[in-house]
């Protein structure tokens, strides 16, 4: 194996990557970090002994274990958020600060966060399900009791 894999090892284990617990495999490990170095597919695949087509199906793999696990803590936040506001199609964005303080100062819970960066959080997080002002699509905005917001699509 070339000095390629041995900095990806040598990163690994610096970082304290265990396979046993991760959602990744080793191999999808060590080329997620390689490719986070700019290391291309095709230098990877040489350095592997592989072909570049197999770095890419196993960078694609790994890539999508980490959005699935991205999602598995946001929703597993969610469950555990004592504050959540439910936002109907058709609001108007700015409205959506005032019902999450309400909702939080009701449960006695803090929120650090001023109505405008409140409004970006819950814009960025629900993409093109707001458009301007208008939210399109059901959300709903959650606060945990360490004051975290999360924002998720709710079509019940």
């Amino acid at each position: 194996m070339g000095s390629v894999i041995e900095d990806a090892e040598a990163m690994l284990e610096d970082i304290g990557f265990d396979p046993e617990t991760s959602v990744l495999t080793y191999r999808q490990a060590q080329v997620l970090a390689l490719r986070e170095r700019d290391v291309s597919q095709a230098a990877i695949a040489k350095a592997l002994g592989t072909s570049r087509a197999n770095v890419s199906s196993v960078e694609g793999s790994a890539r999508n274990n980490l959005e699935r696990a991205r999602e598995t803590v946001a929703f597993a936040e969610a469950l555990r958020a004592p504050v959540r506001v439910t936002v109907e199609e058709g609001t108007d964005l700015y409205d959506v600060p005032e019902a999450v303080y309400t909702a939080c100062d009701e449960a006695g819970v803090k929120v650090e966060y001023s109505a405008p960066d409140l409004m970006k959080i819950v814009s960025d997080a629900a993409g093109d399900a707001v458009s301007g002002r208008q939210v399109s699509r059901r959300l709903v905005v959650g606060v945990t009791s360490d004051g975290a917001v999360t924002v998720r699509f709710s079509d019940n």
